[in-house]
């Protein structure tokens, strides 16, 4: 038997290797130690053979309602994740495998690999509507890349959308993937309407170093992004430095941030109905938006999410918020979970990659329906 986390992404540590019915694993924090959840290792064993593997740090991680109803994802081909037999007992997640090939990878959520990142901003550079802007370094030195899709009108709407502020959310840069290909799909009606009428700025990897470092919240210096918005800074967290500033030379109409929540196994949105600057007109937008992309994907609901904040004691800190209350325009947190859709349920994949794809696609359609009326 062998475990392996050395790898882009991985974490775990194994404490104890000698029982093929109890593999001791724990999964190593992020930088600080504030945070842990997110674990990603590659086994090899038997063919044939049973194995069962004991998280024993579960009970004192982050989130550990996330363990409820949790099963955890496996690969054979690094390609198609689906769902493996897990139970969360006596502050222990216990994870149970027969292997059918050689080897296994088996993570929190299908991982979205630093390299496949890059393909993404290299592939869509190809487009004749796309260009790419170098913002500046992260904390281990790694590009912070602005995707621009649009040609630069000043005349028309100002659309940002981030994802993996939270490293370890990896659905989100699958959603951002989804988003993009359909925008930049020349036979896509939607993505055309949109195009004529606004421009996109989008960052599909907010917190490259923690994505690499197999964190699950925070970047190289263990820092939660997303409570830096208010005043961020070059020492530690450059990554909303850079973003912040550039929103200010281009000005924001509408914003989306997309997370996974580790809780609630529902798609969600939360919207900045608490910040000092919330008015009549944001909260038409925030209702014709919902109602829109809950026609656009059956996937998406209303019923469960967060509390609103109460009017003007929202956290500036967060990224919604702040853009919201900076330029007083629509701004959304979508959630989605790490788990399944217990509105869909998917007992072989639950809440997967391809799912994340087809909502980023549908969150365009609620962006059209509201594009109008932004100004």
């Amino acid at each position: 038997m062998r475990i392996s986390d050395n790898f882009d992404g991985g974490n775990i540590q194994v404490v104890n290797l000698e029982e093929r019915d109890n593999i001791q694993l724990a999964i190593r924090p992020d930088e600080g130690g504030e945070f842990f959840q997110w674990f990603n290792y590659r086994f090899e064993g038997e063919v044939g053979s049973q194995y069962t593997f004991n998280i024993i740090n579960a009970g004192s991680s982050s989130y550990t309602k996330g363990w409820e109803g949790y099963q955890a994802v496996a690969t054979y081909d690094r390609q198609s994740w689906f769902r493996i037999p897990t139970e969360y007992v006596d502050g222990q997640l216990k994870i149970q495998v027969e292997l059918q090939c050689e080897a296994i990878q088996i993570a929190y959520f299908a991982p979205y690999s630093y390299e496949r990142h890059l393909d993404l901003i290299s592939s869509v550079q190809l487009h004749s509507e796309v260009s790419l802007e170098h913002l500046g370094l992260t904390l281990d030195g790694r590009d912070m890349t602005l995707v621009k899709v649009g040609d630069g009108d000043e005349t028309k709407k100002n659309i940002w959308i981030t994802a993996r502020q939270h490293p370890g959310e990896t659905m989100a840069e699958w959603c951002v993937e989804g988003l993009l290909m359909r925008l930049l799909d020349q036979d896509c009606p939607v993505a055309k309407s949109l195009l004529d009428k606004a421009n996109f700025y989008i960052v599909p990897n907010m917190n490259p170093d923690g994505s690499v470092r197999g964190h699950l919240r925070t970047n190289a210096v263990g820092v939660n992004l997303n409570r830096e918005w208010q005043s961020p800074t070059l020492e530690k967290s450059p990554e909303v430095y850079y973003i912040t500033n550039k929103m200010k030379e281009t000005g924001v109409d509408l914003f989306y941030d997309v997370h996974g929540d580790e809780g609630l196994p529902y798609v969600f949105v939360a919207g900045a109905e608490g910040i000092p600057n919330y008015s009549e007109r944001l909260a038409e937008l925030q209702k014709d938006f919902v109602s829109a992309l809950l026609m656009a994907s059956p996937d998406f609901q209303t019923e469960f999410g967060y509390d609103n904040d109460e009017p003007g004691k929202a956290n500036l800190t967060v990224a919604s918020n702040w853009v919201a209350n900076t330029f007083e325009c629509l701004a959304n947190t979508l959630e989605m979970p790490f788990k399944d859709n217990d509105d869909l349920p998917d007992p072989f994949v639950g809440w997967s990659p391809e799912r994340s794809v087809y909502l980023g696609e549908a969150s365009l359609v609620a962006m059209l329906a509201v594009v109008d009326k932004l100004r």
